[in-house]
């Protein structure tokens, strides 16, 4: 089986892959006229991550491709519908990256409790300002997890060890998955979280956070937005953050990356980090193996 690989695979993978005996054909960042081209020629599997685009046009182009491998979870790079109706599979590795992701919306929230960055930034100016950094603990502070999938599941689960309340909300979700989260209204958990982290899709309808989200949220609370960019409005979050509403931001995602927002990217009550959630070594590693698990049993089942 002839596989077209679009972006970067843990070089692990891509051995397992010919060890397998797939033709691998790597070829990360290729424009859009050389992708369309690389589609033509007969792929039957094509591997990308986030920065590839399958969109319509590029699907067009497809000649004899039956599968896409999403190397992680969102798939708003590819044009599902339009694969599907070439009669061309979509699948994704919702697991692999899990861990990384709650861990890196953590990483936020303790950033934003004690001010490391602006502590840091302090020090390297020479500065040693102890009275000008008083924090919160995150101990004994309420999380709201919006979207309780396997990420959520994942942060709830570390907040909970933290002495963290947890609250959840999911549209699709009922019944709590863990012990020690109760599931709430949307608007409850806005009033109630210390700290609201995002955990869902991004939704054509418009961002799942904005103007009014903001209002019923307790004032000196602070959200974290590892999911999508979109589920934010940006414009309504700098007003949320100017006004002394919400006492921070962090953010791993933004409507357009790499982000243009200056405003946004200079405030100093935001953590920023360029779209790593699920970049570390461990996470790569089960990316990667999770991928060739799905091309190989395609390749086996043919």
């Amino acid at each position: 089986m002839r596989v077209l690989v679009c972006d970067p695979l843990a070089d692990r993978a891509l051995e397992r892959l010919q060890e397998a005996g797939l033709e691998v054909t790597v070829r990360p960042g290729m424009s859009p006229e050389e992708l369309a081209q690389e589609l033509s020629r007969g792929h039957r599997a094509v591997v990308v991550r986030s920065a590839t685009k399958l969109r319509k046009a590029a699907l067009d182009s497809a000649q004899g491709v039956e599968l896409i491998v999403r190397a992680g979870v969102g798939l708003d790079n590819i044009d599902v519908e339009a694969a599907r109706a070439k009669g061309i599979r979509v699948e994704n590795t919702p697991r692999a990256s899990s861990d990384s992701v709650a861990e890196l919306a953590l990483g936020h929230m303790f950033a934003l409790a004690r001010h490391l960055p602006q502590a840091t930034q302090s020090m390297r100016e020479g500065r040693w300002e102890k009275k000008a950094f008083k924090g919160t603990e995150i101990q004994g502070k309420t999380l709201g997890v919006i979207g309780i999938g396997r990420i959520g599941q994942a942060l709830a689960r570390r907040a909970l060890c933290l002495g963290m309340s947890v609250v959840a909300h999911d549209a699709y979700v009922d019944a709590a998955p863990l012990a020690g989260v109760e599931m709430v209204s949307k608007e409850e958990l806005l009033q109630r979280a210390d700290f609201v982290s995002l955990h869902v899709p991004q939704d054509p309808a418009g961002p799942v956070i904005g103007a009014e989200e903001f209002s019923l949220m307790k004032e000196g609370a602070y959200l974290v937005n590892c999911a999508r960019g979109g589920v934010v409005d940006e414009e309504a979050l700098l007003t949320a953050l100017d006004t002394g509403k919400l006492a921070g931001a962090g953010l791993d995602v933004f409507a357009v990356e790499p982000p243009t927002n200056a405003r946004l990217l200079q405030h100093p009550q935001v953590t920023l980090t360029p779209h790593v959630g699920a970049q570390t070594a461990e996470a790569q590693g089960r990316v990667g193996d999770e991928v060739v698990d799905i091309l190989v049993a395609y390749a086996r089942s043919a």
